[in-house]
C-alpha cells in the first residue's frame, strides 16, 4: 500500500485503485507549505474528530474532488451544512463497506467540536480492511484498553498513531497501543505541528525499538510503500 504524508494527522493510503485522504490540514499547517491543496487527489475522505487540525481542508477537497466522506453523525450534519453531500455518516462500533473495502469506527479517547464550536460527536478511529491489506489509523486517542480488540477484527499491515504527547498519547503510550493491536509497523503522526506538541523524533524511534516495533516518520511530501 501506498502511504503519502501530508503533515500533521493528513495522509493518504492507495488501496484497491483508491485514494483514501484522511484528516486533512493542510493549508493552515505551518510545517506544510510545500504541499498544493489543490493537487491532493481523493476517492474518499475519512474524519476522525470535528477538531480544526483534522476537518480544515475537507470542505475544499470534498467539492473539488467530488470524494465520499466517511465521518461521525455530527460531522456529517456540519458538513451538509457547508454544501457538501456526498457523506456517509458512521459511528462507534459500526462498519460499513465500500468499493475498497470495509471500515470500522473504533473508540478513540479524545473530545470534540467542530470549527464552529458546535457538538462534535464522539471521536473515532478507523480500521480499514481490503483484499490489499488491513490498516488502522488511531485518530487523536490516549492509549485505551478497548485497544485490545482491534486484532479480532483484522490482522494489521501496520498502524498509524499519534506521539506527539500533550493532546494525545506519547511514543512510549503509543508503542504499547501497537502492542495491543498486535502490529510491528507504526507510522507517527500528531507531532510538531505546535509547541505543544514538539518531540523528539530519536527518543520516539528507541521507544519503539525497545518493544522491536518500527516506528515510520516519513517527511511532509514522502510517499512510501508500506507492505
Amino acid at each position: 500500500m501506498l502511504f503519502t504524508y501530508y503533515g500533521h494527522s493528513c495522509f493518504s493510503v492507495e488501496i484497491k485503485g483508491k485514494t483514501l485522504l484522511f484528516d486533512p490540514f493542510i493549508s493552515h499547517n505551518p510545517l506544510a507549505t510545500g504541499i498544493d491543496v489543490q493537487g491532493i487527489p481523493a476517492d474518499f475522505i475519512l474524519i476522525s474528530h470535528g477538531h480544526t487540525d483534522h476537518i480544515a481542508d475537507a470542505v475544499a477537497i470534498a467539492s473539488r474532488t467530488g470524494a465520499k466522506v466517511i465521518a461521525n453523525w455530527e460531522v456529517y450534519e456540519w458538513l451538509g451544512k457547508q454544501g457538501v453531500t456526498n457523506v456517509h455518516p458512521m459511528n462507534t462500533g459500526g462498519k460499513a463497506s465500500f468499493d475498497f473495502g470495509q471500515v470500522k469506527c473504533v473508540v478513540a479517547q479524545h473530545s470534540a467540536s467542530l470549527p464552529d464550536g458546535s457538538y462534535g460527536g464522539n471521536p473515532m478511529g478507523f480500521v480499514v480492511t481490503s483484499d490489499d491489506g488491513h490498516f488502522y489509523y488511531a485518530g487523536d486517542t490516549a492509549l485505551t484498553l478497548d485497544m485490545q480488540l482491534i486484532p479480532s477484527w483484522a490482522k494489521l499491515d501496520f498502524a498509524v498513531m499519534p506521539i506527539g504527547d500533550n493532546f494525545t498519547m506519547d511514543a512510549a503510550d503509543a508503542a504499547s497501543a501497537a502492542e495491543m493491536v498486535q502490529c510491528k509497523q507504526v507510522v507517527g503522526v500528531h507531532y510538531d505541528t505546535f509547541g505543544f506538541i514538539r518531540i523528539s523524533k530519536e527518543q520516539a524511534k528507541e521507544a519503539f525499538k525497545e518493544k522491536r516495533i518500527q516506528l515510520l516518520l516519513p517527511d511532509i511530501g514522502e510517499t512510501i510503500n508500506i507492505k
